[in-house]
């Protein structure tokens, strides 16, 4: 869904980064609550004071967000669904699966896991306050606010709308009653998208009766959810067509080696401008070296070509991400997109076979799309 960001560590074997926009936020909830909610609820704080559990507020918020994206994870990888990372983002966190869930049993489980963590956890923070309110004012004061955040947290993930965790606790109730992920893919999606409206059509509402921010920012929201409905369910039904069709059907297998000598100047007037290809596997004596990609030639300062050769500018072939010819088109589409990767060598043993590239998959799409297939 969400690709780069910033690694800041690994959780239960799980990568966790925060995408850029993470940090847009960060600093809108420590202002607003530095410059609004804490002077307005404790009006004797100094400016320091407000700023420091601002910071702190808002840091203990995105680690009520990361413990209800973490137990998502840890729900997943018991059900045999690895999770390949967690990314913290603008409207909160999204755990990043291999695959989809096989039963709706596990969905259903890891649905409500989210938003049960930030229930619990919002619990915790008002017995805080509740124990807190009237010795040690700080903490009492953070403690309200983030026992509020989460209940709302769960409170929005539980909309029946997909993709959010609500729209996939439908999903899995639809599922399990008819059997068919697919329709209930579709069910939710429709409903996650006319969730969007609403909240689109409300924002407006709101900017014209005075209220221009909130406004604004709830129309926002209904725009993301209602491109996130429509994504996931384009998404399922591209691993659907690709389901069951493998590498070896859609693969080039003309690959033209080149020799690890071959000088990048050589290589782009004799063979990439000739013939069209954007990778040329790298060999020496048959033994596969590495790979020549576009992206490799393009890496290379262009008064260097005369005299950089294959071997100084390949990707070496052990940091290659290889295919197999009996490997599921739906697994590769799913590590082109993760990844930001144009085309796969097909490995077999320590031999190339074959290409897969985008255009390839695309072609392959494209064409049981129009036949209807």
């Amino acid at each position: 869904m969400l690709k780069g960001g910033v690694p800041i560590g690994r959780a239960f074997g799980v990568a966790l980064r925060l995408n850029y926009s993470w940090f847009i936020v960060f600093a809108i909830v420590t202002w607003a609550l530095a410059a609004s909610y804490f002077p307005a609820i404790y009006p004797n704080w100094s400016l320091a004071a407000r700023v420091i559990v601002g910071l702190i507020t808002s840091l203990l918020f995105f680690g009520s967000v990361l413990a209800h994206e973490l137990m998502h994870s840890i729900v997943a990888e018991r059900a045999g669904l690895p999770v390949r990372a967690i990314t913290l983002f603008i409207f909160g966190g999204v755990s990043e699966l291999t695959e989809e869930p096989k039963r709706a049993g596990d969905e259903f489980r890891m649905a409500l896991a989210g938003p049960l963590t930030s229930l619990v956890i919002g619990a915790i923070f008002w017995a805080i306050w509740f124990g807190t309110q009237n010795t040690v004012e700080y903490v009492a004061g953070v403690a309200y606010w983030l026992g509020w955040i989460n209940i709302y947290l769960a409170g929005f993930n539980l909309i029946p709308g997909f993709p959010l965790d609500g729209g996939r606790v439908l999903r899995a109730i639809i599922w399990g009653r008819s059997g068919n992920m697919r329709t209930a893919t579709r069910t939710a999606s429709n409903i996650g998208r006319g969730i969007g409206y609403l909240f689109i059509f409300g924002g407006i509402l709101l900017i014209f009766t005075g209220g221009w921010f909130n406004g604004l920012w709830l129309a926002f929201i209904g725009w993301f959810l209602e491109n996130a409905a429509v994504g996931s369910y384009r998404q399922l039904a591209l691993r659907d067509m690709l389901q069951g069709h493998k590498v070896s059907e859609i693969m080039a297998r003309d690959c033209q080696m080149v020799p690890p000598g071959l000088t990048v100047e050589k290589l782009v007037n004799e063979q990439m401008l000739a013939s069209g290809r954007r990778c040329f596997p790298v060999a020496d004596d048959g033994r596969i070296l590495g790979l020549v990609t576009l992206h490799n030639i393009r890496a290379a300062p262009r008064q260097s070509w005369a005299a950089r050769t294959m071997a100084e500018v390949m990707t070496p072939f052990d940091r290659l991400k290889k295919v197999a010819p009996d490997d599921d088109l739906s697994s590769v589409l799913t590590l082109l997109t993760e990844d930001d990767i144009n085309q796969v060598p097909v490995v077999e043993g320590d031999k190339i076979v074959g290409m897969l590239s985008r255009d390839n998959l695309l072609a392959f799409i494209s064409v049981r799309g129009e036949l209807g297939v």
